[in-house]
Formats: structure tokens, sequence, C-alpha cells
């Protein structure tokens, strides 16, 4: 089991010198990747309920720094050598889909092999309004976009018809380092888990209750066999408390990554968190072995 750091573009690592730091010493810890978050605008007093926060609302309020998610993971990417970026999540269905395979191909090709793109379909009704997409053709433009994403990672000469998206022989170069990115489809649902079975490279549910998450990563992998794909082939990451019951349980469920916070507002903070988190990730998983 691998652990990784989610919300890494937040706090501060809003700043080209907490980012750089982020990177930097989660890799010499030992972290196998980062993930970023995404909106790009938080309308005020927006009505659309989040669905992680019993309040309804995102921490941090309307007006918290949330840096674009691919520039962070530029800037991330040419501080570092191993660690891997991810997403998480990108918005799919607020992206054209053709600029982010380039944007993303390019990345992957200076960073060989490193990028993860994390997709959601989305929840805030009010950003969608503001960048123009409808709010209720997000499920159908994420999986095109996915689609539309491998065509152009992939072929030579990429063709694609589909309802949103219509091109023949549309080259595009670079092209990721291994003509693909793995995708990884986040949700909180038990349709998000079947669209990771159908579409994804790997899942990553955003429940945080772990019956739910064991809820979620079974009906996935159901999905799975009923379409003929090896359940196994679908990298489960997920998000918990680095304490042993906790890593036992993941572990029992085939859970292949954890991801941890490492929110601080400086640096020696930001240090501190990334080692407890780190030590107590490596004493649980050495005790939940033993168990």
């Amino acid at each position: 089991m691998k652990l990784g750091v989610i919300f890494a573009s937040t706090g501060y690592a809003t700043t080209a010198e907490g980012a750089t730091l982020l990177g930097q010493e989660a890799e010499r810890l030992g972290y196998d990747s980062v993930w970023t978050v995404e909106h790009v605008v938080v309308p005020a007093d927006y009505g659309s309920k989040y669905p992680y926060n019993s309040s309804g609302k995102m921490a941090g309020g309307d007006d918290a720094t949330i840096p674009d998610p691919l520039v962070w993971l530029t800037w991330v990417g040419a501080r570092t050598e191993r660690i891997l970026l991810g997403t998480g999540v990108l918005i799919l269905p607020e992206h054209n889909p053709v600029v982010l395979a380039k944007e993303l191909a390019t990345l992957d090709s200076f960073c060989p092999g490193r990028v993860r793109l994390g997709a959601g379909i989305g929840w805030l009704r009010e950003e969608f309004e503001v960048i123009g997409v409808p709010f209720e053709e997000r499920v159908a433009r994420m999986e095109e976009s996915i689609e539309v994403l491998r065509a152009f990672w992939s072929m030579d000469q990429p063709s694609f018809h589909g309802r949103f998206w219509n091109f023949d022989d549309a080259r595009m170069w670079p092209k990721p380092a291994s003509r693909r990115i793995p995708v990884i489809v986040g949700g909180h649902g038990e349709n998000a888990a079947r669209r990771a079975a159908r579409l994804g490279d790997g899942f990553f549910p955003a429940n945080s209750d772990l019956d739910e998450i064991d809820t979620v990563v079974r009906v996935c992998r159901e999905e799975a066999e009923r379409l003929g794909r090896d359940p196994a082939s679908i990298e489960i990451t997920a998000g918990t408390r680095p304490e042993p019951a906790n890593i036992e349980r993941f572990l029992r469920l085939g859970v292949d990554r954890v991801v941890v916070p490492a929110f601080s507002m400086d640096g020696e903070q930001m240090k501190d968190a990334l080692g407890r988190k780190m030590a107590a990730f490596e004493a649980a998983a050495g005790e939940a072995a033993r168990a």
C-alpha cells in the first residue's frame, strides 16, 4: 500500500514556496503522489450542497485560494524527480477535452509517466453556469471526454464522432510518455463506482465514512466483473486516518493507496505534518501486516 497527499494545493502550498516544499519533502519522505483540488470559480453564497461536509459548504469559504491544478502540478513536477502528479479531482465536464489532452500530454512528456488524471463530474451548479457548461450534461460530457482524451493520447491520426465532439485525423503532439495517462474516476456514490469500473484505470471514492467506502469499492469490483474486466486492474485510492484499524481494514479491502491531507499555513508546520503522517502510516501498516 502506498501513501499520497490529498488537498496538496491548499494552505501554504498555494504559494510557489509552499508548493515546492510540499513536493520535495513528500518525495524525500517516500510519499508516492500529490493530488490537487480544483474550482475555477466559487460563486458567492452558492446554493449547491457540498457533498463532503455536513454543513453543505466547502472549508475555507468563498474566497479560498485554489490554484489551477495543472499549473500547480507543472511547477511541482519541475522541482521533483519521482513523485506522481495527480488531480484529485479535476472537474472534467468543465474542460474542453481537446485542449486538456494537449495540456496533460505535454506535462507527462516533461515528467514521463508521472501524471494521473483524477476526474469527477462536479457538484457546484453555480460554477458550471459561470463557465457556460450545462450542469445537466456533466455526466455525458465527462464520459465522452475520457474517450476523446484517450483518442488523442494513443492515436497518430485521431478521429472521433460523439454527441459533443467530432473530428477526423486531428493530429496532436506531443504524446504522453507511454501514450496513455491513467484516468482515476472520482466520486462518492455507486454511480461513480460503476463509472470507474466501466471507464477508469482507477477509482477514487471521496467518501469519509469507511462503511461507505467498503460499499462503493464492492460495487466497483462487481461491476468490473460483470463487464469482463479484472477488478484488480482498477487501482483504488481512498482517504483515511493512518491508524492501525483503518489501514488493516483497507488492506483487507484491497485499497492500493491511502491519501492524507497535510494542510499547513507555514513551512515548518507542513514538514511536521508530512513527517508525522508518514511515520503513523508506516507504523500502522506494520501493525496491520502483523495482525
